[in-house]
């Protein structure tokens, strides 16, 4: 019997039950791939991403701030 054929004598429920334990077992596979980042790293990682996300806010603050002024200049108060 070829594949095609035993495809199709399953029914849609025993297919989509075998669809998913595959995928969960593919998905498990590729997470045992993943190189996971040390403590050191992840600390480093973490801190630059702080320093970034401060100096973001310091300038959309600024923007903000002075976008502000500039309409208050134009359209008075």
């Amino acid at each position: 019997m070829s594949q095609t054929t035993k495809a199709a004598a399953q029914p849609a429920e025993a297919r989509k039950r075998t669809g998913l334990l595959l995928f969960l077992r593919q998905v498990i596979e590729e997470l045992r791939k993943v190189v996971w980042p040390g403590r050191r790293q992840l600390l480093s990682y973490t801190g630059v991403v702080l320093v970034f996300v401060v100096v973001m806010m310091l300038f959309v603050s600024l923007l903000d701030y002075g976008i502000g002024k500039l309409i208050l200049l134009v359209f008075g108060s």
